[in-house]
């Protein structure tokens, strides 16, 4: 796999194998973590079974195992940066339910969404309730590192807070006033904010932090951060039209929403004048107007007009950027298990299971 990023020659990235090892051992050890900040003194009827589903219902625990991985890369113990991977895992468990909603998505990790099992209201409450949950371990982690480290903490973390929230809002904002005049740039920039900075860049920022008690400087895993999200989130949306029976959500679930992906920027350059028009008619609907018919329709547009090569092409090109951001930032760093797990990622990103 390494021979399509030549940069990676001699650098070790983890196997599959290696890598479905790091992901268990630092999920594990995360999730322990997770269920002690969820476990109350006063039982809260209609939302602590809530607030126990999403994590319970598994997930590959990325996010935290970039956070521990980059603490132990520079310098740092897994117990150092436990306390920021369980804010990591509760918080995007929170905001998985919130897009969830914002989608009106059906299923999540293979089984019927939060609100589509207890109700808007109550899922709503349930999200709300994990974000401010997230907040408690990420200060508890802040009481060991000083005042001059907790502050870099707390700056990379209201970034994020910002970023993610405005990703979103184009992403919703765009398919909420059928917004269809957009390129691939406006892709690249959605998928920084709303994939990238709180799904990479921030758990590397946290660990990175944690591990060099603030010496090293967070800027210099954005880039790195933002190719591998980048890369990740095509090869979600590719995963979303496949008939993968372990992608876990609903398969054209992103048709049936009318999100902005590559594939659909692409398909609308490229299709003629009356395709377009009928593309754009369904642009237009609600969610529950857009027939299984069309939708299948315009999967095949997609696939006739080479939209789904199109994204592979640009996913290789982000993961190749991706291999050269990893050289410049961890390259000169001490060869580990942690290391490879982080060069790993580039490959890994498109042989998850």
């Amino acid at each position: 796999m390494t021979g399509a990023w030549p940069e990676l020659e001699g650098l070790a990235p983890a196997s599959a194998i290696e890598m479905s090892g790091v992901l268990s051992a630092y999920g594990a050890a995360t999730r322990g973590a997770v269920q002690n900040y969820l476990v109350t003194d006063t039982p809260a009827p209609f939302l602590d079974d809530l607030l126990n589903d999403y994590p319970a219902r598994g997930g590959k625990m990325m996010r935290p195992s970039i956070c521990i991985a980059n603490a132990r890369v520079f310098g740092g113990r897994v117990e150092d940066a436990i306390q920021c991977a369980a804010a990591v895992e509760l918080l995007h468990n929170g905001l998985l339910i919130h897009d969830d909603i914002q989608d009106a998505s059906e299923l999540r990790r293979g089984r019927p969404t939060l609100h589509a099992l207890h109700g808007v209201p109550l899922a709503l409450n349930a999200g709300d309730a994990m974000i401010f949950t997230a907040l408690i371990p990420l200060i508890d982690s802040l009481r060991s590192l000083g005042p001059h480290v907790a502050a870099r903490v707390l700056d990379v973390s209201m970034v994020m807070a910002r970023q993610t929230a405005e990703g979103q809002a184009l992403e919703l904002g765009w398919r909420d006033l059928n917004q269809t005049d957009l390129g691939d740039a406006d892709y690249f920039r959605m998928v920084l904010k709303k994939t990238a900075w709180m799904g990479l860049i921030w758990p590397a920022q946290l660990g990175l932090l944690i591990g060099s008690r603030g010496n090293a400087d967070p800027q210099s895993v954005v880039r790195f951060g933002f190719f591998v999200g980048t890369a990740f989130q095509i090869e979600d949306d590719l995963r979303n039209l496949s008939d993968d029976p372990g992608y876990g959500k609903e398969i054209n679930g992103d048709l049936y929403e009318a999100k902005r992906t590559l594939m659909l920027l692409h398909v609308r350059r490229a299709c003629n004048a009356r395709e377009r028009t009928r593309l754009d008619i369904f642009l237009a609907l609600e969610r529950d107007q857009r027939s299984d018919d069309e939708v299948l329709w315009l999967a095949g547009l997609m696939k006739r007009y080479g939209s789904l090569a199109h994204a592979r092409e640009i996913a290789g090109a982000m993961a190749g950027a991706a291999a050269h951001e990893f050289l410049l930032t961890y390259g000169r760093l001490p060869p580990s298990v942690d290391r490879s797990f982080v060069a790993g990622l580039i490959p890994w990103i498109f042989d998850r299971s």
